[in-house]
């Protein structure tokens, strides 16, 4: 199911959001994948492509369904009771423009 999310956020790329390349990795459950955004593309692969990425971000399937499909917007307690784990959370509301979320 994270598969088809995440072929569907690469077909939703909004161009122009990202000026400078941007990388995040997240760790969804088992799932694994690095994203690399710029001015004009967006890239998924599988696993961890990069050293140090932008954004690491660790979350459950469950809240990562939520937050991209059902539009919740994580709050303070979401990610300070550990829900959602981000290197740099400031860069994730840039991410869901991104992707017209």
């Amino acid at each position: 199911m994270q598969e088809d999310i995440f072929r569907k956020l690469q077909e939703n790329y909004k161009k122009g959001v990202f000026n400078v390349p941007t990388t995040f990795y997240f760790a969804i459950d088992d799932i694994k994948k690095t994203l690399t955004l710029d001015a004009e593309s967006c890239t998924i692969e599988d696993g961890k492509t990069v050293e140090d990425a932008d954004c690491v971000c660790k979350t459950s399937a469950a809240m990562f369904n939520k937050i991209l499909n059902d539009g919740y917007r994580p709050g303070i307690m979401d990610f300070m009771g550990g829900a959602i784990k981000a290197s740099a959370p400031q860069l994730l509301p840039q991410l869901l423009t991104a992707f017209g979320k």
